[in-house]
């Protein structure tokens, strides 16, 4: 492997293991064995399902074979039905909310009245397609799929419904998207990933916007997944824009070049972010990321953070871009009991903030002053969510400087956010999905409504003891070497009681490479200064890090080294569960 710099790679890719990717309908429909067969054609609710069906109708058709479609949304439970079904119970904090709810624990059978009997085939191809076909009985199984960012972005423009909503009920809302339709969904889809036959890619083309089809077996899906998880490998970033986003990741990333602006990178979210597989120039296909821990967590996680978190993904990388930006809404995350008893998550989100680039005069905002008035806070707080009265949000949170490569503790119930002028890598737990907002600069969103803040949910999760000099003491923390030889050092940047996982740093200053070992535990890596590192396994592996690029060592993984590439230092930032 060359060790010279290169760019930040946007869609790093893998071979897989067996099959290659193939584009088209014709080329999958060739796959099907002999009729006749009943094929059932799973997904996700956003979806183009006719536009699919016919696709694939038209290249049967082309080969002689009959089709007969059965579509699975006539056979979705009454809409007021599944509202019922699925609106949280006792919780008299969520009742009218607009922006939250509790996770829903329904499955995706509650939603359905199944065929019965189950469609048979007698000649041809029997499609039955649509969420939850896998549930019917079946010869063969595929699942169509797109990543979730395109079923969020249709949510904020009203062009789409939620799972099982009928076009006459309106638009979605992502408030069920994230909180019933997500999980709902990802558990079914998680529940069927060891039978299903082939996997299908509908994503757009980014050029043309027509379906760019591709697809791979599924005996070959589990067999790079089983190869991706005994070596290093990246997931697929992508930037949302929201009305606080920078444009450093434009400028220097490449990403998002016609958006407004880039906010919000997902390095590695695991219910969000896929992995590609492909070879290289050829058709490549995406899999939830999610979904390969759920098949081999043991290898993934390491039995102990299995036996913790099941099979979720507990750490989560992400970019916070606010330079040329503007100020984050200032939060909390919900503390423990809050966040199980209301919201229905079994652990919360702690998180960290690390400064990658802080400009001249820019803050981080964290922990409340020492002398602060809470009822005071609270009435601001209130008037300005109510009146659009606006405050100085450091009469009650303090304002720290956001130098460069310091690191920000920031436990659940800590009121926070990242000032203007900020590249911050957030390293926190998975549980992304609850921001309760105190204050949000009483900005405006792209329709030109006011953006929700969530004033009871905020005070309610309020951390009163995270104040004064206690701030700067124990979440403003210095590094301390945990370990070091020849030209490197690791670093421990950040550990409290409360939070599961550790943050730590390699500085490479030499030609020795550091080593390290997963003992059983995923490493997460992220490249904050310098060129970047070559990463080698004890079994043969290597992969290239360049700079602001993120990498999962799963579990299964066990030593390996971190060699610079250039002359100049490289820090490497590293998360851990303890």
């Amino acid at each position: 492997m060359a060790t010279t710099p290169r760019a930040y790679d946007r869609n790093p890719s893998y071979p897989p293991t067996g099959n290659r990717v193939r584009p088209g309908w014709d080329e999958a429909a060739a796959t099907l064995p002999a009729t006749p067969t009943v094929l059932a054609l799973d997904g996700p609710a956003f979806l183009d399902w006719d536009g699919a069906v016919a696709g694939l109708a038209k290249a049967l058709a082309e080969r002689g074979v009959a089709v007969h479609q059965v579509d699975l949304s006539a056979f979705f439970r009454p809409w007021d039905e599944i509202l019922r079904l699925t609106e949280p119970a006792g919780t008299a904090e969520l009742v009218d909310d607009p922006d939250f709810t509790s996770v829903t624990r329904c499955a995706l059978p509650d939603f359905l009245r199944l065929p019965d009997p189950s469609p048979t085939a007698d000649e041809g191809v029997t499609i039955v397609y649509g969420p939850g076909a896998g549930l019917v009985s079946h010869d063969v199984l595929w699942y169509a799929d797109l990543p979730k960012r395109y079923a969020e972005a249709a949510m904020h423009s009203d062009r789409a419904q939620n799972l099982g909503q009928p076009v006459a009920a309106g638009p979605g809302t992502t408030r069920r998207l994230f909180y019933v339709d997500w999980p709902v969904l990802d558990r079914h889809r998680d529940g069927i990933a060891g039978q299903i036959d082939r996997w299908i890619d509908l994503q757009p083309d980014p050029v043309t916007g027509s379906t760019n089809l591709a697809s791979l077996d599924g005996t070959t899906v589990r067999a790079t997944i089983a190869t991706l998880a005994g070596r290093p490998f990246r997931v697929r970033p992508f930037f949302n824009s929201t009305p606080w986003g920078g444009h450093w990741a434009q400028r220097e990333l490449g990403f998002n070049p016609e958006a407004p602006n880039t906010a919000l990178g997902y390095e590695l979210i695991a219910p969000e972010n896929g992995v590609l597989i492909g070879e290289p120039g050829g058709p490549r296909i995406e899999v939830p990321f999610q979904m390969m821990v759920s098949l081999l967590p043991d290898r993934f996680l390491g039995p102990p953070v299995q036996a913790e978190f099941g099979t979720s993904f507990p750490i989560r990388f992400d970019y916070l871009d606010t330079v040329d930006g503007g100020h984050l809404s200032v939060h909390c995350h919900p503390r423990l009991n809050y966040m199980r008893q209301i919201f229905g998550w079994d652990y919360t989100q702690h998180e960290t903030y690390y400064v990658m680039i802080g400009s001249p005069g820019s803050q981080v905002f964290l922990g409340l002053r020492d002398d602060v008035d809470l009822d005071q806070f609270h009435g601001q707080a209130l008037a300005a969510y109510c009146d659009g009265a606006p405050f100085e949000v450091t009469d009650h949170v303090q304002a720290h400087p956001a130098d460069p490569h310091q690191l920000f503790l920031i436990p659940a119930g800590t009121p926070h956010a990242s000032g203007v002028g900020n590249l911050v890598l957030e390293i926190s737990a998975t549980p992304y999905l609850y921001s309760l907002r105190f204050y949000d600069w009483l900005r405006q969103d792209a329709a030109g409504r006011r953006r929700p803040v969530h004033i009871e949910h905020a005070f309610a999760n309020l951390d009163t003891t995270r104040r004064g000099q206690s701030v700067r003491d124990d979440l403003v923390p210095a590094p301390r070497i945990l370990r070091s030889g020849v030209g490197w050092r690791e670093e421990l940047l950040g550990d409290l009681p409360d939070v599961f996982y550790q943050v730590r740093r390699f500085v490479l200053d030499g030609d020795q490479p550091a080593s390290d070992d997963t003992v059983d535990r995923f490493h997460m890596l992220n490249v904050v200064d310098g060129a970047g590192v070559v990463v080698r396994t004890a079994a043969g592996d290597e992969h290239l890090l360049a700079y602001a690029e993120t990498l999962v060592i799963p579990a299964a993984v066990g030593q390996y080294t971190l060699a610079r590439i250039g002359e100049e230092r490289v820090q490497v930032v590293k998360s851990l569960v303890r």
